[in-house]
């Protein structure tokens, strides 16, 4: 998910302690890296680029707390303004607040997406494509058990489903 509080806070309540791993969008993470950047070089110059491949570099290689903390270091060598140090801060703090989320090099080896592209795809094919077709109308709970069979057969389960159900009817 991107960084937003309520969408962590949501997910809580939905999932309570059921397992599951919280990955930071990675567009969300190098959209505050795009912020810090200009904050030591003129924006788009060849060593803006630069330091901007070598903190991405840093995240997907999970040293996203080395990555910040030398933020935080280098702005006190170059000598930032109070100003500039000020909006450092704040975007250090932003990273900070997700470091468990940003394990990225962890997520790619256990050949997870980190960033959500993959997961909003897979809605639109979902759902998306099968209920907003023209002249769909219906309930909640009546689009939420169409989606349900929707992803069995989509996951190719059908046959193992079908299996339980007859098990199911017949006890």
């Amino acid at each position: 998910m991107d960084g937003q509080p309520s969408l962590w806070e949501e997910a809580e309540q939905a999932l309570g302690e059921a397992p599951r791993g919280e990955i930071l969008d990675l567009l969300h993470a190098t959209a505050h890296l795009w912020e810090a950047v200009p904050l030591f070089h003129a924006p788009g110059s060849a060593l803006a680029l630069k330091l901007m491949e070598l903190l991405v570099l840093a995240l997907l290689l999970g040293m996203s707390e080395g990555g910040v903390n030398w933020l935080e270091s280098a702005a006190v060598e170059v000598g930032l303004s109070r100003s500039r140090r000020q909006q450092l801060t704040k975007i250090c703090h932003s990273l900070r607040r997700h470091q468990a989320r940003m394990h990225y090099d962890e997520y790619l080896a256990a050949g997870y997406p980190i960033a959500s592209g993959v997961i909003e795809g897979a809605c639109r094919h979902v759902v998306k494509d099968r209920m907003e077709r023209a002249g769909m109308h219906g309930t909640i709970p009546g689009a939420q058990a169409l989606l349900r069979l929707r992803c069995v057969a989509l996951n190719g389960e059908w046959e193992a489903f079908m299996h339980y159900r007859i098990q199911q009817e017949t006890a």
